[in-house]
């Protein structure tokens, strides 16, 4: 299954996929062979064999979801992706760069709702405009290997003079 048609499926896709999985669990087919059919971690394909032993092929149906429901609706939501498509200066920008506050500032003017700029991101991605950056690798600077010393690396530490003998 392709990862990315994984991170957009619906509350029912991902039911159907749970219970497809349950008859191939139910069928003898292993966890390690479900989570590859399936396209997901091993971990989870374990919890949801877990699931239907001990609580039966009822405990992988969906659920009410928990969470606050969106402020925006499905229309609203479908007009913010074509506000992001035009360009910035039609909504009163100088340049030509949506940014997170700014979409935020037409988000409040254009729908009456107020979001944080980082949850404008989140809205973003969700409806595919952007994709997440990766995070930057953060270098752990590697001390050269004659920072030990208090010498230079081109001091000849057989001196007699700088290696006294220990007697």
């Amino acid at each position: 299954m392709d990862i990315a048609a994984q991170i957009s499926l619906t509350r029912e896709e991902m039911e159907g996929r749970r219970l497809e999985a349950a008859r191939e669990l139910l069928n003898g087919l292993s966890q390690s062979k479900v989570a590859r059919k399936f396209g997901v971690s091993r971990t989870t394909a374990s919890r949801w064999y877990r699931s239907l032993a001990g609580k039966g092929v009822e405990s992988l149906k969906r659920r009410k979801a928990t969470g606050r429901p969106s402020r925006l609706t499905t229309d609203q939501l479908n007009r913010l992706a074509q506000i992001y498509r035009e360009p910035p200066a039609a909504h009163g920008y100088a340049d030509e760069r949506w940014t997170t506050a700014r979409l935020a500032v037409v988000i409040e003017s254009q729908f009456g709702v107020r979001y944080d700029r980082d949850h404008v991101g989140r809205l973003i991605y969700k409806l595919g405009l952007r994709e997440r950056k990766p995070r930057a690798k953060q270098m752990i600077p590697v001390a050269p290997s004659y920072a030990a010393s208090r010498y230079s690396p081109n001091t000849d530490l057989s001196r007699s003079d700088i290696s006294p003998r220990v007697a």
